[in-house]
């Protein structure tokens, strides 16, 4: 009896951890705390920080009236074209490797649109902007490609229109020693062999009616 009683208490332990096995998904672990047992977490891991510096929106107009470096031609005809809207281009972008982002301004003409002056402005640890290149030449304009500085500059000759140049200039510049250098210069001279005149272009004859003896016969017609 004493071995009779042994083995069947083995088997009603047996069928206790069965059942305690057969609870949920893992096992023992769905009753009670987990002990010392390491859990896994799911935790949103943060972007990585890109290179771009934040934009911090200027007030273009206030910052070339209040700027020395401005010529006075410029600065005189820096006025509204319609209403309130000035003249002036903005851009937004890296090329000093300052805490924010750099600022080109375009000053055009409310004339012929033509732009009239080139700056761009940095912003020191203050947060105050200086100019740090300024281009005051007709047509040029400044845009920031990967990081440099590009400026272009219309030529003309003496005969030439304002909306037919002869050529242009195009001059990329980079950050270095705390201000731009040239670092390329690329100069394009325009063919003159498209231009003409409505006379010069050949006369497009009038439309002919199609004769009727032409027309591909159609089955059913005799």
């Amino acid at each position: 009896m004493a071995a009779g009683g042994t083995a069947l208490a083995g088997l009603v332990a047996f069928g206790l951890f069965s059942v305690g096995c057969s609870t949920g998904g893992t096992g023992t672990r769905d009753e009670g705390p987990a002990g010392s047992q390491p859990v896994a977490q799911i935790t949103q891991q943060p972007s990585p920080s890109g290179t771009t510096p934040p934009v911090r929106r200027v007030d273009a107009v206030r910052l070339l009236k209040s700027d020395p470096k401005v010529g006075e031609r410029v600065r005189e005809g820096l006025k509204p074209c319609a209403g309130k809207a000035y003249p002036v281009d903005t851009s937004y972008g890296s090329m000093t490797g300052g805490r924010t982002a750099d600022v080109v301004v375009n000053v055009m003409s409310c004339a012929d649109s033509v732009s009239v002056g080139t700056y761009v402005y940095r912003a020191d640890d203050e947060g105050s902007y200086k100019n740090v290149f300024a281009a005051e030449v007709p047509a040029v304009y400044g845009t920031i490609d990967r990081g440099d500085l590009v400026v272009t500059t219309q030529v003309y000759g003496s005969k030439d229109p304002l909306a037919s140049p002869s050529g242009s200039e195009v001059v990329t510049y980079r950050w270095a020693s705390d201000r731009f250098t040239e670092h390329d210069r690329v100069h394009n001279d325009f063919s003159r062999a498209v231009e003409g005149t409505d006379g010069d272009l050949p006369v497009q004859s009038e439309p002919v009616a199609p004769d009727p003896a032409d027309e591909p016969a159609q089955p059913g017609r005799n």
